[in-house]
């Protein structure tokens, strides 16, 4: 070969972190008010994107805030953030609207998810019930997580199951979506949930 030539000739591409070898899109739904927002500011690496609105007079009657009473904004379209573990995995996060009128848009936002996390505030279980149904109904992988507010009564991770009737497959846990830690460790429940879900039986 020409000297020449081989020393011009590109080296082998060289595996850059940067760069990731799997991506996945992962899906953070629940109710109003059960901490969306803030578990994908946890965790995410970048500036997460927000569509953040401050409540109006125009949504009394519209948006529950019961429970949730010193809420002052809303997400009006979908929150966005990513977090790369190490051996090259990236997930995407994408927080949906909690309010039923935004309802309209999951589907959209729903295209291509691998899995799903159902946050949930124990005082309101109620406001879950429709990203269960969700998930279920497309058959989409998904973990159960009840964010620990402050000062609200603590439950089992059984009787949360129990009370939202979910699959025994389904993982239900407890988390602090404030703390960095307790996010990832309910993103790493999702994705391994997921892996077994595609896996053949």
């Amino acid at each position: 070969m020409n000297s020449a030539a081989s020393e011009s000739a590109p080296a082998p591409h060289a595996f850059d972190d940067d760069v990731p070898q799997h991506t996945l899109k992962i899906l953070v739904a629940g109710g109003f008010g059960v901490g969306k927002t803030t578990l994908v500011g946890s965790v995410s690496e970048i500036r997460p994107l927000r569509t953040e609105e401050i409540l109006t007079d125009a949504s009394a009657g519209v948006d529950d805030l019961h429970g949730v009473e010193r809420k002052t904004t809303t997400t009006v379209a979908m929150d966005f953030g990513r977090l790369t573990f190490s051996g090259g995995v990236r997930l995407y996060l994408f927080g949906t609207p909690g309010q039923e009128r935004f309802w309209f848009m999951w589907d959209q936002i729903a295209y291509g998810a691998v899995g799903a996390i159902v946050l949930v505030d124990t005082r309101r279980l109620s406001t879950s019930f429709a990203s269960i149904d969700f998930f279920e109904q497309r058959e989409i992988p998904f973990v159960v997580a009840a964010n620990v507010f402050d000062g609200a009564r603590r439950y089992t991770v059984d009787e949360i199951r129990d009370a939202l009737d979910v699959d025994p497959h389904v993982p239900v846990m407890l988390c602090d979506v404030r703390r960095r830690e307790t996010a990832r460790d309910v993103l790493v429940a999702l994705v391994e949930h997921a892996v077994r879900s595609s896996s053949p039986v």
